[in-house]
């Protein structure tokens, strides 16, 4: 049997699961109540693909900008190190349906942009690696697998 780790996604087995999917990962709640919900949001099959770290990058900050416009409370949404998908941290707000819905119109605001926010050195650490053409196609392959958003698993 494999030891339990801290790490909640380093306890998921990554050959089981069939990208693109959202998954609640946990709930945190704080001292006073408050709640944090995380999700995995999983663009790409682990072991088999990747995004692109520029068109990553520009997606990071698409999506970052953008999310913000659709639903409350957002984090963070941070980029997974393998290059699978991302992390999206909401603050009491317990709808998985709110989560898709914000995604979804996300990621059409990344396919009708016609620019990275903050790509330039002042704002950004590494201004010269962006690709908004990479992170258009993305956006629209995780938006044709939207479908399957609520699938984590394969069966």
């Amino acid at each position: 049997m494999t030891k339990k780790m801290n790490v909640e996604s380093f306890n998921l087995d990554h050959t089981k699961v069939k990208a693109p999917y959202i998954r609640l990962v946990g709930v945190t709640t704080g001292q006073k109540g408050d709640q944090v919900y995380k999700y995995d949001i999983r663009f790409c099959q682990p072991n088999k693909e990747h995004m692109d770290m520029a068109g990553l990058h520009s997606i990071e900050h698409l999506m970052a900008e953008n999310i913000r416009n659709h639903i409350d409370n957002v984090l963070d949404i941070s980029p997974m190190g393998c290059q699978t998908g991302f992390y999206l941290a909401i603050l009491n707000n317990n709808s998985f349906d709110d989560v898709v819905h914000a995604l979804e119109k996300t990621l059409l605001d990344v396919l009708a942009a016609d620019e990275v926010p903050a790509c330039n050195e002042v704002q950004c650490g590494w201004a010269a690696n962006h690709s908004l053409e990479g992170a258009k196609e993305i956006a629209a392959k995780m938006l044709a697998g939207k479908n399957e958003w609520h699938q984590v698993f394969a069966e």
